[in-house]
């Protein structure tokens, strides 16, 4: 079984397309999408027709949550600029996606953690705003519940590959179309990833072991930059043509 894994495109249309050429040459099996697909300052129509024309199996992460259950009025600015983008199909898609998925009882896949789609599972925020990775009981703990020899998270669009004590490997395919951005919980933070490229995972399995990879695939950034730009956002534009926030 070849898999390619991705996550937290958030509206960037020309980074998905980008690495779905990717994933096609690769010849994989099947795609595992681990949600936020929406919510930003770029192309969230173009996105949302791409993803409900392709047989990917995609699970929601918290931005789409906060797609279905708030008003525009109560919407951070990423989520209020993609809401505006949808229409009734696009959210009747999202609506019907399950939180986490379970697939061939080998494969567990959440946006967050499994309790959570707000929570870092490999990562951490300490009280000063820097981040590290988190602590080993921390993220042994998360997984004890789960039955699957391949975890798959998204949310901290930072790529990482564990492998836990007892052999089981927890996977985050970093970010297909947000490689940078900050956010106030717990305290303020900023992820960071140095690359402009758009970035996800492929896992094969041979007998009884993963074999993982994480690929960044170069695109041009022009104009979803202008786009965030044109939205007011010079966080965003910032993020996507370089990795770094401003």
């Amino acid at each position: 079984m070849k898999l390619a894994v991705i996550a937290d495109i958030h509206g960037n249309v020309d980074a998905l397309q980008a690495v779905l050429r990717d994933i096609k040459r690769e010849g994989v099996d099947q795609i595992i999408n681990l949600g936020d697909h929406f919510s930003g300052p770029l192309d969230a129509g173009g996105t949302a027709d791409l993803l409900i024309g392709s047989d990917m199996r995609s699970i929601r992460g918290n931005h789409d949550r906060w797609l279905l259950e708030q008003s525009a009025a109560e919407m951070g600015p990423s989520d209020r600029v993609a809401a505006a983008q949808l229409d009734e199909k696009h959210i009747a898609w999202l609506s019907n996606l399950p939180t986490s998925l379970t697939i061939e009882n080998d494969i567990f896949a959440c946006h967050g953690t499994p309790d959570s789609d707000l929570t870092y599972w490999m990562e951490t925020v300490h009280s000063d705003g820097s981040t590290g990775i988190a602590d080993k009981n921390h993220i042994e703990k998360k997984a004890c519940d789960i039955d699957a020899s391949l975890m798959l998270c998204g949310h901290t669009h930072i790529p990482r590959l564990m492998r836990l004590a007892d052999g089981r490997l927890l996977l985050n395919p970093g970010s297909v179309g947000c490689p940078a951005y900050s956010d106030t919980a717990p305290v303020y933070h900023s992820m960071q990833t140095g690359t402009p490229d758009a970035c996800y995972a492929i896992a094969e399995k041979s007998d009884k072991n993963w074999f993982v990879s994480i690929r960044n695939v170069p695109y041009n950034s022009n104009r979803m930059a202008a786009l965030a730009h044109k939205n007011e956002r010079s966080d965003w534009a910032s993020a996507v043509a370089t990795g770094w926030l401003e």
